[in-house]
């Protein structure tokens, strides 16, 4: 018995030695930034909720994530920091309900994802930026993760519904540190670079993030499934107008593209006077010098002159041309590997800079080839073949969700938008969502015992739904 209680009593001393050698460490490192220092033992508290509940935990960080970056920005050594950990958090608590009822992990989920996934694997045996690569695939795991979590969550409408009102929740930061933003740049925002960023790394990811909350705002003002009143659908709509705003103020036009056409093929197929709305709007917008002269842009700079500035589009074809004109033929099949655009271009792109390839489309054929692009084309099928069974009972709700798909793939064709993290969360979470809404619709019209949808053994879960379940109307 002695020799039991010195063991402990050693195995205790060796523990707490462990832990100081580092918390020393860990301190050296961070140096005089308070936010990291204090991210370690908030990261501890977090993994406390985990184990309390990990449903709640992931509430809880769906609604900060988008107010996370400016914090996340002062909270990393080099390339990793407290982002980093919460996305391999946000894996493990994917984990916990894939292990905690494995039933619930559908083929339909499999289906979407693992063949995309299995080919980013493949890729970094080959990729010359090992270090990069595995950055990426934790961002793509995390982005599956988010998808399996809103299966596990989404039984039912008002599950739906709950979700979709907490991305809208998600916003008020953002929107409100944004007001901060336009004040500290005052009489300069949206002027060359002073572009609105609010709580994001970089315009863009707030531009799109601004995108997808507007369609949700539509879609709960248009949606008969959503059972809103009067009153609600006109705060909706002025608060809708406030984003508008916003996004103007970005300067990103590929989001503004984004959100036209989505507002565009709303009124071609509904209500027509949605076109009329949007011409009147493109006009008073056009009388903004800022964002008269981001659209005149396009207009100029398109040839490429020796010392001759490009503008931002013209500047994104040269970069993509010059990567497919100096691709090696036996490298179309699988590439180069993940995150290897970056790391090759400084080979084929002058100026001495690594850049990103501005493209989804560009980047994963060149490092993950045809067959990288084929996986992706039918993750995004077997997405959207699984949405149209929405039509059925919700035909404006399911249209507008197609053009939310569609608008991201604007947005990817010229953006950097597969390392836009806060943005990508909220994305793949709506997907994720939108698919297990669907699903349990159908089983409840055709029940079924395979395995392609949410599965009906979640039903004894129900009594431990969500609390606050005012969200949910």
């Amino acid at each position: 018995m002695n020799l039991k209680l010195m063991l402990y009593g050693l195995g205790l001393i060796g523990v707490s030695f462990i832990a100081g050698l580092f918390a020393v460490v860990y301190s050296s490192l961070a140096g005089e930034k308070i936010l990291l220092l204090a991210g370690l033992p908030a990261l501890l508290a977090l993994g406390v909720f985990l184990a309390l509940d990990k449903t709640k935990l992931f509430i809880l960080i769906l609604f900060f994530r988008s107010a996370a970056d400016i914090i996340f920005a002062t909270a990393s050594f080099g390339s990793f920091g407290i982002g980093g950990l919460i996305n391999l958090l946000v894996i493990v608590i994917a984990l916990m309900f894939v292990l905690e009822r494995p039933s619930g992990f559908t083929k339909l989920m499999a289906s979407i994802w693992l063949p995309l996934l299995f080919i980013a694997i493949l890729s970094i045996s080959y990729t010359p930026d090992i270090g990069g690569a595995l950055k990426t695939l934790n961002a793509l795991l995390t982005y599956f993760s988010v998808f399996v979590i809103a299966f596990y969550l989404v039984k039912d409408k008002s599950d739906y519904k709950y979700f979709i009102n907490l991305i809208l929740l998600s916003s008020i930061l953002p929107v409100l540190y944004a007001f901060v933003d336009i004040g500290l740049h005052f009489g300069h925002m949206g002027n060359g670079d002073n572009r609105l960023k609010s709580t994001f790394g970089h315009a863009n990811i707030f531009a799109f993030y601004l995108v997808l909350v507007i369609s949700l705002l539509f879609y709960k003002i248009k949606s008969t499934a959503m059972e809103l009143s009067q009153f609600i659908k006109i705060g909706f709509f002025f608060y809708m107008l406030v984003l508008m705003g916003l996004l103007l103020l970005t300067q990103t036009r590929s989001a503004w593209g984004a959100c036209l056409f989505t507002f565009a093929i709303y009124g071609l197929i509904f209500e027509r006077r949605y076109l009329v709305y949007l011409m009147l709007s493109g006009f008073f917008a056009l009388l903004i010098p800022s964002v008269r002269d981001r659209v005149l842009d396009l207009g100029a700079g398109n040839e490429y002159v020796q010392y001759a500035k490009l503008n931002s589009f013209a500047w994104r074809k040269l970069l993509w041309q010059s990567a497919l004109d100096w691709m090696e033929p036996v490298r179309y099949v699988f590439g180069y590997g993940l995150e290897s655009f970056k790391y090759r271009c400084t080979d084929f792109f002058p100026g001495g800079i690594s850049f990103g390839a501005h493209s989804i489309f560009i980047q994963w054929f060149f490092e993950t080839g045809i067959v990288g692009i084929l996986t992706a084309v039918w993750m995004y099928f077997k997405m959207i073949f699984t949405l149209k069974d929405g039509l059925k009972s919700d035909r404006v709700g399911t249209v507008i969700t197609l053009l939310i798909i569609a608008g991201y793939m604007m947005e990817a064709y010229s953006d950097n938008i597969l390392v836009y993290l806060s943005f990508n969360w909220y994305f793949w979470f709506f997907m994720g969502a939108s698919c297990a809404l669907v699903i349990s619709e159908r089983n409840k019209i055709a029940p079924t015992n395979d395995d392609s949808g949410v599965s009906d053994s979640a039903a004894p879960e129900k009594k431990n739904r969500f609390s606050t379940r005012g969200l949910a109307r």
